[in-house]
């Protein structure tokens, strides 16, 4: 197998390294109260985030400002709930907020804003209560409801908050009517809604409101940096055991619904095939029953709009065997259409997980056929027992001896993995040279290097890639590129994460400054070091640009280290040393010509177009008609070619494919 050099990886940066980063030193123990405790956790979080961070920056002015900010979204992302009286009210600790937080380790502004947003939480659920019972919900009008408020000034005052309360109460109505559900049954959901938020934050402790504002400072300085608290982090290793939320699907919080942002591949949810990245889940029940039910009993679905993240996969998640029934409101169909699908909980096998390849054979006229193998590979992965690596190899070999005439290696939906592993992979299709470039938080440049001057495969390469590839996929999707080695197809550019985590427990450095706290402090996931191309190019943010771009539904949704807060910059360094084949730059102008002339000809991509145009106009409005006639109108349209899709697919000629795993190898 394919060995490379050394490479600075996510675990290079040890608690050693920044003990030493900070001027650690130790002393006698110090037992600590649950006051002291957070103070001290504070304060060692900003230090590790100041002097270890990529960023390296110090917690001034501008960054406790950002901070302060990040905290008023975390509570209220939507605009609906702070007034811009209590924004102004808030702005008293900006001008200290910095050094008291970095000095004292002072968390007094967290509680003050958080009692106020408990406040503001409680006058509308009282308002939603009353309007429940007295509004006469009519959806006559051509009015319109902008769920998107994100970049929009918060409400002036109590009476223009409950104007935004009350046109979300109308939307939301609608949405259960056109979803089916009587008069009476849309009540009941909806009083349990709102109530349920206000009584929901209000349980949380005073170390789940720490976590969320020290999370806000993380976040000031990169997207990939958090502060985990000893329950978040238990939760966080519990999902990587349980493949993350025992469907094989990573979520995230939009808008109030609980989005699918990523589907393991071999997972559940991935075999299942019904429930796709961009969809978001409104409802879960646990068992195979068919009740329709607003409440929690085996066969009642529970509301997940705007129930905390950490509520919804908790009950999304479930022991082996055990069946979840999600009700999904699809990526590309409209606000009103809602499916029920069935997920059997499973843990993913690593033979589900490992790569595997087909033939395809398809037609070139006058009756002659070409063979195309193609390896389908979802993550880097290493274990004692293989590699993807080995895998692949495997799966090119018999692919060579079946005379392919080239191969298609298919990245499209892995996220990563093993950094080892992307170096060693790449070199199965090039002599020798430099991989990917690594550069520490001092500036210090480390090479990643296939050695082996072997070639696994030598033949015509192609290497699909979507918004879903990220991070390792990306580095062997930007060196086959530089290296003139391969034609990368897909989406206009892959995600764009070319930075590098590690994790700190803060226990251990607590007590290296003499410290022991009340219980365990966490740890923070703090961004270390950045990935850059041969060429010299950061995959950050740019990530890796399609030499052909093939129209796709994952390209017109926000999936993207750009769409993210406070990304790191792309940026350069010097080049490598390495000898680009030049393989495919005479070729790829034709390709490209000839590939949107297909496009232009071809049905399938004909309604996909229109099904991306459909979506990127709704995500551009950002708003949704509280016409009635209207919205059944658009769900009528939208089940009608739903149903078209479906047809004109299982009509549509397939090429001939055989399937190669590694057991039949």
């Amino acid at each position: 197998m394919k060995r490379s050099t050394s490479v600075l990886s996510a675990v290079a940066l040890s608690a050693t390294l920044i003990a030493s980063a900070i001027a650690l030193g130790g002393r006698a123990a110090e037992p600590l109260d649950a006051k002291a405790t957070t103070a001290a956790v504070t304060r060692l979080t900003t230090q590790i985030l100041e002097s270890s961070q990529f960023a390296h920056h110090q917690l001034d002015d501008e960054f406790a400002g950002r901070f302060l900010d990040n905290y008023l979204d975390a509570l209220d992302g939507n605009h609906m709930v702070f007034l811009q009286s209590d924004v102004v009210d808030f702005a008293r600790f900006r001008p200290t907020l910095a050094q008291n937080t970095r000095r004292d380790g002072d968390t007094g502004p967290a509680l003050i804003i958080f009692d106020r947003y408990l406040q503001r939480l409680d006058q509308r659920a009282a308002y939603v209560a009353a309007l429940l019972k007295t509004e006469r919900f009519d959806f006559t009008a051509n009015e319109r409801y902008f769920y998107d408020r994100e970049d929009v000034a918060r409400p002036l005052d109590l009476a223009a908050a409950q104007q935004l309360w009350r046109q979300q109460l109308r939307f939301e109505f609608l949405q259960e009517k056109l979803a089916g559900k009587t008069a009476e049954e849309t009540v009941t959901t909806l009083s349990r809604r709102s109530a349920r938020l206000a009584q929901t934050m209000r349980k949380l402790t005073p170390n789940a409101v720490l976590e969320l504002y020290l999370n806000a400072l993380a976040g000031v300085y990169d997207p990939h940096s958090d502060y985990m608290g000893r329950e978040q982090l238990q939760s966080f290793n519990i999902g990587m055991n349980l493949s993350l939320v025992g469907i094989g699907a990573a979520l995230q919080s939009e808008d109030g619904y609980c989005l699918v942002r990523e589907l393991v591949p071999g997972g559940p949810a991935a075999r299942g095939g019904q429930l796709k990245a961009g969809d978001r889940i409104v409802g879960v029940a646990q068992g195979a029953g068919n009740g329709q039910g607003a409440g929690n009993g085996q066969n009642g679905f529970v509301d997940l709009i705007d129930l905390p993240l950490s509520q919804a996969v908790d009950l999304i998640r479930g022991s082996k065997g055990s069946t979840v029934r999600l009700t999904v409101i699809p990526a590309a169909a409209a606000d009103s259409t809602r499916k029920t699908i069935a997920i059997v909980r499973d843990e993913i096998k690593l033979e589900d997980q490992q790569a595997k390849a087909s033939i395809v054979e398809l037609p070139i006229g006058d009756g002659r056929t070409q063979r195309l193998g193609v390896v389908d590979l979802p993550g880097f992965y290493a274990g004692a027992r293989t590699s993807a690596t080995a895998d692949v190899a495997r799966l090119l070999a018999k692919l060579k001896t079946e005379k392919v005439a080239g191969v298609v290696l298919d990245l499209r939906k892995n996220g990563g993995g093993s950094l080892e592993e992307a170096i060693n992979l790449t070199g199965l299709f090039i002599a020798s040279g430099p991989v990917v470039q690594t550069r520490d938080r001092e500036g210090r440049v480390d090479i990643g290097a296939d050695r082996d001057s072997s070639v696994q495969y030598d033949g015509p390469l192609v290497v699909l890639t979507s918004r879903l590839s990220a991070s390792a996929s990306e580095i062997v999707a930007g060196a086959l590129q530089d290296y003139g080695r391969a034609i990368i197809i897909g989406d206009t550019a892959t995600f764009g994460k070319g930075t590098v985590q590690t994790m700190v427990p803060l226990a251990e450095l607590m007590q290296r400054q003499g410290l022991v706290p009340d219980e365990d402090p966490g740890a923070l996931k703090v961004t270390i070091s950045k990935f850059y191309r041969p060429s010299g190019a950061s995959t950050q943010l740019k990530g890796v640009t399609s030499d052909i771009v093939l129209p796709s539904l994952t390209d017109v949704l926000d999936i993207s280290e750009g769409s993210l807060e406070n990304p790191l910059p792309w940026d350069t360094i010097p080049a490598a040393r390495f000898a680009s084949t030049g393989r495919v730059r005479s070729t790829v102008g034709a390709l490209q010509a000839r590939s949107a002339e297909r496009i232009a000809k071809d049905p399938g991509f004909a309604s996909l177009h229109e099904d991306r145009e459909r979506l990127r106009k709704a995500r551009e409005e950002k708003s949704v008609s509280l016409n009635e006639v209207e919205r059944r109108r658009e769900k009528s349209e939208t089940e009608e070619r739903v149903a078209a899709r479906k047809k004109d697919r299982t009509t549509r000629v397939r090429p001939s494919t055989w399937e190669i795993t590694l057991k039949n190898v």
